[in-house]
């Protein structure tokens, strides 16, 4: 069955499917893997919302620009040399952990973390080592969890991370940024009067901070990219945000934290999971992923707190929690439908396939 819009999906497969000439030309091939690597950060495998999201992030910092396309490359490059199935290579599923990795290192070993400061050598060569070691760690995950139908996310991610923040503490000659160190807990007392522009940051950084992009021009021109491939996507990109800013100033949350997009990151990623893309959009896929970003909000303050003392970031785990608490729970409910992570694509595509009967059953 088709809908009204079905003829642009068809239009939009143009860049869904690899950039023309990257079957047989090696450096298109390898511009596709990294703009589909970029794009799958959000879950979208499509080489014009990798390029929008790069165009995204050069707006807010060229220093993330660079970081983001080398953690990228190099990721991907593991991937190539350790042999992996070469249709996830294509699809951009061993580069968005490096993507990560790339800006993360950046950002938090930055002194100006919004702009970020250029790397040195030193920086370069860790962004190298860490997104390479995210490829391991992310096969390592995927054996771990073997036949689950669980995916990794960007659990490698912040894993590889992790192991080198807590590293350079022991290396005098790596850069410390201001951003990572032991904190003291104290109660939240007051804060300050929530404004709309309050609500617009929580929503718009929130998406940009997917990417550590402190900006709401750069979070409104990433949801750009995902509508691009997906309407669905796109709405549940920010509605995920949104809904936890909200939640935050019900709830009084510092007003500071939540103008800043911090509570939105991490609910963006798994309404975009949950609402649609690893669950069929139906009204139950929709109650599942509203359970989902409410308890993500939840989630992202009780981690920040739990780390704060070891002086570490959260990072994207929280949605990673999350989501796969949402996944691995699935088989006790009968009446959530799931999609097989190899089955994915984009709502739409699910949606009309579950229609047509042609959508292989879940587990």
């Amino acid at each position: 069955m088709n809908t009204p819009l079905a003829p642009l999906d068809a239009k939009l497969d143009f860049f869904r499917d690899p950039i023309p000439g990257a079957e047989e030309n090696g450096v298109i091939r390898v511009i596709d893997w990294i703009l589909r690597g970029v794009g799958q950060v959000v879950f979208q495998s499509n080489w014009l919302s990798g390029i929008i999201i790069l165009v995204a992030i050069a707006v807010n910092s060229p220093v993330y620009l660079v970081a983001a396309i080398l953690g990228t490359a190099v990721s991907t490059f593991t991937a190539v040399f350790l042999g992996v199935d070469r249709g996830l290579i294509d699809a951009g599923l061993l580069g968005f952990n490096g993507t990560l990795v790339g800006i993360g290192l950046a950002f938090y070993q930055s002194t100006d973390f919004t702009n970020g400061n250029w790397p040195d050598v030193f920086l370069y060569v860790l962004i190298v080592v860490g997104s390479a070691m995210s490829t391991v760690i992310l096969s390592a995950i995927a054996s771990l969890f073997g036949g689950r139908s669980v995916p990794t996310l960007t659990a490698p991610f912040v894993l590889a991370t992790w192991l080198i923040l807590f590293g350079v503490y022991a290396f005098i000659e790596t850069p410390h940024g201001t951003l990572v160190g032991v904190r003291e807990l104290a109660p939240l007392t007051d804060t300050a009067n929530y404004t709309f522009e309050t609500f617009w940051n929580g929503t718009f950084k929130g998406i940009a901070e997917i990417y550590f992009q402190d900006n709401w021009i750069t979070g409104l021109i990433m949801a750009i990219g995902v509508f691009v491939n997906t309407r669905i996507g796109g709405i549940m990109m920010i509605f995920g945000p949104a809904l936890a800013a909200v939640i935050a100033m019900i709830y009084g949350a510092d007003e500071g934290l939540i103008n800043a997009g911090l509570f939105g990151f991490n609910a963006s990623l798994t309404a975009i999971a949950i609402g649609g893309f690893f669950f069929l959009f139906d009204w139950m896929g929709a109650f599942y992923m509203l359970l989902g970003v409410v308890v993500t909000t939840f989630a992202w303050p009780a981690f920040a707190t739990l780390l704060a003392p070891m002086g570490m970031p959260t990072f994207t785990f929280p949605f990673v929690v999350i989501t796969w608490f949402f996944l691995l729970a699935k088989p006790g409910f009968s009446k959530v439908r799931a999609v097989a992570p190899a089955d994915a694509t984009y709502p739409e595509d699910i949606m009309r396939r579950n229609r047509s009967g042609d959508l292989a059953p879940g587990y």
